[in-house]
């Protein structure tokens, strides 16, 4: 299902180190709300997911939020902050608590767009800690395909609530490869 491209999907661009702004930015690498969470918890909801569309879905979405982590790490890594673990940016590890653990076709995409939710307000609020403009276009689009997931989450839990038939949950995936 996961193919590895050498590319990272949007350009990391640091003008100057800035190792604390480094240590912020482990949040969304190995915090509560980070893409780890995000990614583990689709893969998760993904194994559990009777729809076969919203399956895959799922799997597509976790494929991104890996990809955004290795933007995350490249950004760390410019900043010359600190090393890369899973960790919050107060050391704090990241746990198994952060993932939903729901078995409920609507619980669990209902819980994977407040997910999206709370990312995108981690990245609003980063955006004002750096005069980076870089980091600032980084984050801009980090947060806009955060916007994009939490759409599709959304359209498939109402398409759920509605009881639609399985085929049209297709125009989900047809959605996300045009979001690009």
């Amino acid at each position: 299902m996961f193919k590895y491209a050498n590319a990272l999907l949007f350009p990391v661009e640091v003008n100057y180190p800035d190792p604390q702004f480094g240590r912020i930015m482990l949040e969304h690498y190995g915090g509560k709300d980070s893409e780890f969470s995000a990614a583990t918890q689709y893969m998760n909801h993904r194994a559990n997911m009777p729809n076969l569309f919203v399956r895959e879905l799922l799997g597509l979405i976790a494929a991104e939020e890996h990809s955004h982590m290795e933007m995350i790490a490249s950004a760390i890594n410019k900043l010359e902050g600190p090393q890369l673990c899973y960790v919050n940016s107060e050391g704090v590890p990241w746990n198994l608590t952060y993932v939903d653990q729901s078995f409920d076709p609507a619980a669990m995409l209902q819980a994977d767009a407040e997910a999206e939710i709370r990312a995108k307000m981690l990245y609003d609020t980063h955006l004002t800690m750096t005069n980076d403009p870089g980091l600032k276009k980084m984050i801009r689009f980090l947060g806009s395909r955060e916007n994009v997931h939490k759409h599709l989450f959304e359209k498939a839990q109402t398409l759920i609530f509605r009881g639609a038939d399985p085929g049209s949950f297709s125009t989900l995936i047809r959605e996300y490869r045009m979001s690009f």
